[in-house]
């Protein structure tokens, strides 16, 4: 099989790597009998305009007048391929620690799994890869489980094969390295299936160029998450679980976690009480924005939780906000009843609401630890 075979072209973004270009394009040449090498120059300052002109009949050169990040130039890339009719693109970098004879190896596993995108995976334990690149891998791995529910060995991998079809219609907006976490959380929100790949990996400290910059590119990366962790907590994740729940049923789902051999009666338990304890706390709006975060730092049951947490349901909350100011009357005596607009005042409301606020928060403490007393009892008479 060839990358024809499966209607795949080649995407190389390139910016000042004059060292090891041409030896990546050559090795790419290799194995593209038939199909488009695309080169993305992304205002190179250097010899790299000499060296493309020199395969001139082999390869297509988009050329960015400026500097405009490797985003920008993948997205050109993407523009290009899906103008040209391919089905597939794989991108590879052009700082020599890619080895293009992997390139069969992604054409396999697309044989086997159409429309997958395909992570080329280094090896980030051997000798010689950069400190900075490690723990910057891992950092994106976790992130980019929060975000998607997936877990990958190398998010932060430039060889990938990139299926174009879910591309046509996916918003991306950011422009420099953080595109290529940007695009593989959005495809993984598209359920489009995501394979790692092994492959090798060469760093040569006295050829390789790194343009990524640790302080302003960490800093975009971050602020991308926060952007995509927003997101997941507000619409992908609670879209997620009513498919789930929908797809399954909820009380069986319930069921099964309850029963489930692996979590202990009183890790259970906890994850009905702290449920409990967040549903009730006076911060609405909240709640599930502080309380899911939490829940997955703490290796809790996230279904035992959420079905907890939704004490707050509409029809219970006028109960709760009344049974909250009621508890807070017996450690704060001092509230105010409001029979007309003239006992409004600044000081009126001060005082009903911190009323309201400590008998919220002491009723979610009481309300939390005797859900996760009884819970335990229930499961430690009940689950075998």
């Amino acid at each position: 099989m060839t990358l024809k075979d499966i209607h795949c072209c080649i995407l190389i973004p390139t910016y000042n790597n004059q060292k090891t270009l041409q030896r990546v394009i050559d090795g790419v040449l290799l194995h593209a009998a038939g199909v488009n090498v695309i080169v993305i120059n992304d205002g190179s300052t250097d010899q790299t305009s000499m060296i493309l002109s020199e395969y001139k009949d082999q390869i297509l050169v988009l050329d960015n007048v400026t500097n405009q990040g490797k985003g920008y130039s993948l997205r050109r890339g993407f523009n290009e391929a899906i103008r040209l009719g391919y089905t597939n693109a794989i991108s590879i970098d052009s700082d020599g620690q890619h080895l293009p004879d992997d390139i069969p190896l992604f054409i396999a596993a697309a044989v086997k799994n159409p429309g997958a995108l395909l992570m080329g995976s280094r090896n980030m334990k051997q000798d010689g890869v950069p400190g900075k690149s490690s723990f910057g891998n891992k950092f994106s791995n976790f992130w980019f489980w929060f975000e998607t529910g997936l877990t990958l060995p190398d998010t932060q991998t430039g060889f990938r094969l990139y299926p174009l079809e879910p591309l046509k219609n996916t918003w991306l907006f950011t422009r420099k390295f953080e595109t290529e976490i940007e695009v593989i959380v959005k495809l993984a929100w598209k359920n489009v299936p995501i394979i790692p790949i092994d492959i090798k990996v060469i760093y040569d400290k006295d050829e390789r160029v790194t343009h990524f910059r640790p302080f302003r590119d960490f800093t975009r990366i971050s602020i991308l998450n926060t952007w995509l962790v927003l997101l997941t907590l507000l619409w992908y994740l609670p879209k997620r679980l009513f498919l789930y729940i929908q797809k399954k049923g909820l009380w069986r789902i319930i069921r099964e976690e309850a029963t489930k051999k692996n979590e202990s009666n009183m890790s259970k338990a906890k994850s009905i009480g702290f449920g409990l304890f967040m549903g009730i706390v006076p911060i609405w709006g909240f709640q599930l924005l502080v309380g899911i975060p939490l829940s997955i730092y703490f290796r809790m049951n996230k279904v035992l939780f959420l079905t907890a947490a939704n004490i707050s349901i509409p029809p219970m909350i006028p109960l709760i906000i009344w049974l909250s100011y009621r508890f807070g009357g017996l450690f704060y005596n001092n509230g105010v009843q409001i029979r007309s607009m003239e006992d409004v005042t600044l000081e009126s409301i001060h005082i009903n609401f911190m009323q309201y606020f400590i008998g919220g928060s002491l009723l979610a403490i009481v309300t939390g630890v005797l859900g996760m007393t009884i819970s335990f009892v229930l499961l430690k008479l009940f689950r075998r």
